[in-house]
């Protein structure tokens, strides 16, 4: 992932062939024009959830077209940091009693979640001229 600064408080990510485009707020000195970086850390988290509820439900042939997924957060008030992450898979009325169990599961499986519970360590490094 290369990620470089066309100006302004963009600064993008090239990645397998997609650029990722990102802006600060106008609050925050940017223009807005897309999702701040950290927004797009929670959306992947809920499309990495949103991913295992449409899989659960495709692998048992239970149409998801009525499915939805929808991620709230609580912050503390001291640090405004995120303390709990809510994710609700909204499910139509049809869907059996049977799997609500197991599609909670299926969600504890997303990757990002994964990672987040088990946070890697950073190491950042310089490089002169390259």
């Amino acid at each position: 992932m290369k990620v470089t600064f066309p100006g302004g408080m963009r600064v993008d990510a090239k990645y397998r062939g997609f650029t990722i485009k990102t802006d600060q707020p106008v609050y925050a000195g940017g223009e807005g024009s897309a999702p701040a970086p950290f927004d797009l850390f929670l959306a992947s988290i809920a499309t990495c959830a949103g991913f295992y509820v449409l899989a659960f439900c495709q692998n048992r042939g239970i149409p998801a077209e009525k499915a939805s997924l929808i991620m709230s957060t609580e912050k503390s008030a001291e640090t405004k940091m995120i303390e709990k992450i809510i994710l609700e898979a909204r499910l139509p009325e049809e869907f059996p009693e049977k799997y609500r169990r197991a599609i909670i599961r299926s969600v504890h499986s997303c990757a990002v979640e994964a990672h987040i519970q088990k946070a890697p360590a950073f190491e950042i490094k310089i490089r002169i001229g390259g």
